[in-house]
């Protein structure tokens, strides 16, 4: 994946923020702490907010904003003042950043059958609390803790990456690690 001159990573919970200081404190990503903007991933934000914080600052070059979330449809428009300073790219976490905890537990077969038992509550984050016990699974102290061991995470990014249907243009969490 190209970067721009410019970072911004933006995630969309608690847990996306947990792995992305993860892989930041361990330099797995792209790109450093160091060039993000504010040296810092942003809480997901509506655009005009992103523009009022960010984009009112002269930047010489282009950024790349990397949004980390779990939806495929979610729009991010920004203003015409802006939208040829932006590069937007979404990084999916479908159906949810706790699959990740699901492939390092290696019970991908045990939460398919949970959720063709439970069409309507098959969330990830419900079979970690309920199958798993993990009830803190959306925390950030709870991500922390339990990917202590990079290895453990980077090995689940890439089993996602092998069992998740990544469309053709879209990216995932393995397009943005240094590998």
């Amino acid at each position: 994946m190209e970067l721009d001159e410019y970072v911004a990573c933006m995630y969309e919970g608690e847990a996306e923020r947990a792995i992305l200081d993860i892989l930041l404190d361990n330099d797995k990503l792209i790109f450093s702490r160091e060039e993000l903007l504010e040296e810092e991933p942003i809480a997901r934000c509506k655009p005009k907010d992103f523009e009022r914080r960010y984009l009112r600052k002269s930047f010489l070059g282009k950024i790349s904003l990397l949004r980390v979330i779990d939806s495929r449809t979610e729009q991010f428009n920004l203003s015409k003042a802006y939208e040829n300073k932006v590069n937007i790219k979404t990084i999916i976490t479908a159906p949810e950043i706790e699959m990740l905890i699901i492939l390092a537990e290696n019970r991908l077969k045990d939460f398919n059958k949970y959720e063709n038992k439970r069409k309507h509550e098959n969330k990830p984050s419900i079979f970690c609390k309920e199958i798993l016990k993990y009830h803190e699974v959306k925390s950030y102290d709870f991500i922390i803790d339990y990917f202590s061991d990079v290895e453990l995470l980077l090995k689940a990014i890439k089993e996602y990456k092998r069992v998740s249907k990544i469309k053709k243009n879209e990216y995932s969490l393995y397009d943005i690690i240094k590998w």
